[in-house]
């Protein structure tokens, strides 16, 4: 199988542009009350818990699974009640931040589609469609 988003940091080679992108997706998440609710107070550890874990997913050092164990995705977001408001508002965020992070522009498209469907993963709120 082929996965373009393990080759990513090869190709950017350091770790300040994902810190970088962070930081542009953090910016968003503060202002957005679709989201803000679902983070603690304090953003700093999640920060860096999201960095390091799109570091270790784009190929780079796996400081995420070393420090906090295997990424278990799925279980990890299950506390937090996400939709598809969320989900997409999580989208529009990180999509921000990879425009915002020049590094990151020759795998805009690979990040889109891995952000897109990750998201989509995540949704575990039950939505009943108003009519």
């Amino acid at each position: 199988m082929d996965d373009p988003i393990i080759e990513i940091y090869a190709g950017i080679g350091s770790d300040a542009p994902f810190y970088a992108l962070v930081e542009s997706f953090y910016e968003g998440v503060e202002d957005d009350p679709a989201l803000r609710s679902l983070y603690p107070d304090d953003l700093e550890p999640g920060k860096r818990h999201l960095a390091w874990f799109l570091i270790q997913r784009c190929g780079g050092p796996t400081h995420f699974s070393t420090e906090r164990g295997h990424p278990k995705l799925r279980m990890r977001h299950l506390p937090f009640q996400i939709g598809i408001a969320e989900s997409e508002a999580w989208v529009r965020h990180m999509l921000a931040a990879v425009d915002a992070v020049p590094e990151f522009g020759p795998y805009q498209s690979s990040l889109t589609r891995y952000f897109e469907e990750s998201a989509a993963f995540l949704i575990n709120k039950s939505e009943i469609p108003t009519v």
